[in-house]
């Protein structure tokens, strides 16, 4: 069957995520420093070892990412000494702060025009355990969708994400395939969900796990050619 729908992890797949996940870190701390001295003045690690214990006590906040940061700031910002509301408050505006700089990226040069590209031909989706919301990114009108983890309460590479995708398209898995860069969430989720998968390894990576993808690309650009492949077979 030929391929109707194509989904993509945002993080790492579209852009590179290091560079802003540290930019929208210093923007917090930044933040913090300004409105909450209290707490910026300690180190990070102290937001890492209260983030772990929230994790310890309700796993399923790894797919709840800003209501884990939410909940790492407020209870910070309270264990230094901020009232229960000024916490809140505080807490809500440091998360807004890292939140904006979260989403000042740079896409991949190939990937504007690959997704104009496919638009036209596939009915494109996005796949994310991110926070990162492509309507704020002016990515919007090349995808039908976009399903989170924090929405959907359980996140890649979970087969649950993948089938919530099918059903939304209203597409067979067999006319499926999802790109990621991921081994594990991406490729091994779509794979168990009945989907095709192309990892994205712009690094030249080698293949750890034991079920290799259905292909493997170092650019965006060479996405198209693999899709028309899969088309003559």
């Amino acid at each position: 069957m030929s391929i109707q729908l194509v989904t993509f992890d945002l993080d790492d797949t579209l852009w590179d995520n290091r560079p802003v996940i540290e930019g929208a870190e210093a923007a917090m701390r930044d933040w913090l420093t300004i409105h909450a001295p209290q707490l910026g003045a300690l180190p990070v690690e102290h937001l890492w070892a209260i983030r772990s214990k929230l994790l310890e006590s309700e796993p399923t906040l790894k797919h709840r990412l800003s209501e884990l940061r939410r909940r790492t700031l407020f209870h910070a910002l309270e264990g230094v000494g901020y009232p229960h509301q000024e916490a809140m408050a505080l807490a809500e505006g440091a998360f807004q702060a890292m939140l904006h700089a979260r989403h000042r990226i740079t896409l991949f040069a190939e990937t504007v025009p690959t997704l104009e590209l496919l638009a036209g031909r596939f009915i494109l989706g996005v796949i994310t355990n991110g926070n990162a919301d492509v309507r704020r990114l002016g990515l919007a009108d090349y995808f039908q969708f976009a399903l989170c983890a924090e929405e959907l309460g359980v996140g890649k590479p979970d087969p649950r994400p993948f089938r919530a995708a099918l059903q939304r398209a209203g597409v067979a898995a067999s006319a499926a395939v999802h790109i990621g860069d991921h081994p594990s969430d991406d490729i091994q989720g779509a794979r168990e969900a009945g989907m095709r998968a192309i990892w994205f390894n712009p690094e030249h990576k080698d293949w750890s796990a034991t079920e290799r993808p259905d292909a493997e690309i170092h650019s965006l650009a060479e996405l198209p050619a693999v899709l028309r492949g899969w088309a003559k077979t």
